[in-house]
């Protein structure tokens, strides 16, 4: 009887063990995750090893706006994720670097530059990136403690 009521409770941990992991899943890849940042195309507002909190449901409502910070997959390397500022939305004049010259962000795309323009590899490089890469968007820093703040307002 003993060994019984033992599988009746281990199931029953079982199922609520798979219950939680479905739900963090869900919750991760639907609603919002954490991003840590690495390389210095975003500074001085992010820095290496910054911790961020990310929201998934913007960009998928196609609500993002100029200025918002978001992660997406490198148009030049899918393994890659990076982390820029949206310049340019579709429609909008925007100056590419090359060649100089301006040129307008077609439908379905966006314009992404780094806030350390001396060292980014963005938009003025590959040019108008597709909405489809766009991942999430970045809400707030959450790591270091000691420089946590919304970064929800341009």
């Amino acid at each position: 009887m003993t060994f019984i009521k033992f599988i009746g409770k281990t199931i029953g941990v079982t199922g609520y063990v798979l219950q939680y992991a479905c739900l963090t899943h869900c919750t991760f890849e639907y609603v919002g995750d954490f991003v840590m940042c690495s390389g210095p195309s975003m500074e001085p507002t992010l820095e290496s090893n910054n911790i961020l909190f990310t929201e998934h449901i913007t960009p998928r409502l196609q609500r993002l706006k100029r200025g918002d910070i978001i992660i997406a997959k490198s148009p030049v390397n899918p393994k890659q994720n990076i982390c820029k500022r949206i310049i340019g939305l579709p429609g909008d004049k925007v100056r590419g670097h090359f060649p100089k010259r301006s040129q307008i962000v077609p439908r379905g795309h966006v314009w992404l530059e780094g806030d350390n323009s001396s060292n980014s590899a963005d938009s003025r490089s590959y040019g108008p990136v597709p909405q489809g890469l766009i991942r999430s968007r970045v809400v707030c820093r959450v790591w270091p403690l000691n420089k946590m703040c919304s970064l929800t307002e341009y």
